[in-house]
């Protein structure tokens, strides 16, 4: 028996409640924090200039494409994208990822989309317009990276930051502020920076040490986020191909360490890439690959900056675009389980990579419509407060994970994550007192679409977002087969929650 929680367990069945499980909300202790702005996105700079992005799979799932296709720049000015990404808000939009490092600012209006020597692609004025409105229109704060290509660079192939500081200036012209910045998109895959023959890690901490102190100079508002490299979980690998330096040889420490230590995390690159097709997606295996990335991660931030928080700034199901279940209903029980465990074990933001592009992206890349996980992020924001309770004391059973935060807007409340992977089976959970139920599933035989009660979710007239309604239940809560449930206990009376 554990202290503030007795659990009883019996043996599988088919197809009824099993698993009686009682949980006392006002036990659980908090244990930390997380950013109001803890459920985040990114939108790829490709998308913000266009250009060839990860192709999206066919309609058969065995169909595998060509690596890319052309895409054009994103509508941001599409009211449904608004509405969806102010269901999200408050929010930070990280407008980077890997082609960021070799796209520049033009000079002025007039400036040809050609890319000039040294870069492989240009952001027009406009295009940056736009995504400042975006952002200020959607309550999301601006992240971003600095172009490190050759371009950027003097003739002996230090970083200059003339680049950045015309991209700080017409954002400030616009009414606009970079919240925080990477200096470069995860530059322990150092090919990727595009750097100069020849470069190595000790010229990263170098240039980085130039940016950090340009950065904390000229906008001393703005985070600087480091390292930022990219973790694969265990068990996957690397094409040989690609050239590694290790993470902690990329982190800087000293006068130019980071404010936010921050890292990318993908569980596996995905099968577009060569990399893992049959995932079980519920097993403890692969949802626990992220702890070793967080685990690494703050050993890395212990040396360089102990007392700066950690962020995921880009994470999604698989790399590479995603798999082809990376759209359904099925990769749910990830997002979820992951947010959880990120803000169990510290993480302050999650930055889910992408709003709106390839097959892990929240809302599809057409019509921008809703995909299930953009349902269980909708949810969360509701549901859940940015403190951090003890779940552990509720016990994880082999079959299903249970956490906890603070009921978001109710003195004392708790909201209980529980997620029950199992097709075949219900569950039962009991709490004292009345408690609203929110059941998230997947719709029958259409993967794509998620419901919430029983009821299909989709936006209503104008793109409005649906409300949501609670189920009621009282002492016994019923935990569907195959179900992602925020359960909200406003009468828990959990010292650590009142406000």
């Amino acid at each position: 028996m554990m202290s503030g929680c007795t659990q009883h367990h019996v043996a599988l069945g088919q197809g009824k409640d099993i698993d009686d499980v009682h949980l006392y909300a006002a036990t659980f202790p908090i244990v930390g924090s997380v950013s109001e702005r803890f459920i985040s996105y990114n939108i790829e700079m490709l998308e913000l200039t266009g250009g060839r992005f990860w192709k999206p799979y066919g309609s058969e799932p065995s169909e595998k494409p060509d690596l890319f296709e052309y895409r054009p720049p994103i509508n941001l000015e599409n009211s449904r994208l608004r509405a969806s990404a102010r269901g999200l808000a408050p929010a930070y939009v990280r407008y980077s990822g890997t082609w960021a490092n070799a796209t520049v600012l033009a000079k002025d209006d007039q400036q040809s989309p050609s890319a000039p020597e040294g870069y492989d692609g240009v952001l027009t004025r406009e295009q940056w317009r736009r995504a400042v409105e975006f952002a200020r229109v959607s309550d999301a704060e601006i992240v971003t990276s600095m172009p490190t290509s050759v371009g950027s660079r003097n003739a002996d192939g230090i970083w200059r930051p003339d680049d950045a500081e015309r991209l700080f200036a017409y954002t400030s012209s616009l009414g606009g502020r970079i919240a925080a910045t990477e200096f470069a998109n995860e530059p322990n895959l150092i090919g990727g920076t595009k750097p100069p023959p020849g470069y190595d890690a000790a010229a990263y901490r170098r240039d980085f040490g130039i940016f950090a102190t340009w950065v904390r100079s000229r906008s001393p508002d703005t985070l600087v986020l480091g390292p930022g490299a990219f973790e694969l979980g265990q068990g996957s690998a690397f094409p040989p191909f690609i050239k590694k330096l290790p993470t902690s040889e990329v982190a800087s420490a000293g006068a130019s360490r980071p404010d936010v230590v921050s890292f990318h995390f993908y569980g596996a690159l995905s099968q577009r890439c060569n990399g893992t097709k049959d995932i079980d997606r519920t097993s403890d295996t692969w949802l626990s690959k992220i702890d070793t990335a967080i685990a690494d991660t703050r050993h890395v931030g212990d040396v360089i900056n102990p007392s700066a928080p950690l962020w995921l700034t880009e994470t999604g199901e698989t790399a590479c675009g995603g798999n082809p279940d990376a759209k359904t209903f099925a990769d749910t029980f990830r997002y979820v389980d992951q947010l959880a465990r990120s803000a169990l074990q510290g993480v302050q933001v999650v930055m889910h990579n992408t709003l709106a592009a390839s097959d892990y992206a929240l809302l599809d890349d057409r019509s921008f419509l809703p995909r299930p996980n953009y349902w269980a992020a909708y949810l969360w924001k509701r549901t859940m407060s940015d403190r951090v309770l003890d779940s552990r004391r509720a016990g994880i059973t082999s079959d299903m994970r249970i956490y906890a935060h603070c009921q978001r807007g109710v003195s004392g409340g708790v909201t209980i994550l529980a997620i029950n992977p199992d097709p075949a089976a219900s569950r039962t959970l009991r709490v004292k007192g009345r408690a609203d139920v929110f059941s998230l599933t997947q719709v029958e035989n259409r993967p794509g679409n998620a419901a919430l009660n029983g009821k299909v979710l989709q936006l209503g007239d104008g793109d409005s977002l649906p409300p949501l309604i609670a189920r009621q239940q009282t002492d016994a809560i019923t935990v569907p087969r195959a179900s992602v449930n925020f359960i909200m206990v406003p009468s828990a009376g959990n010292p650590s929650c009142l406000f």
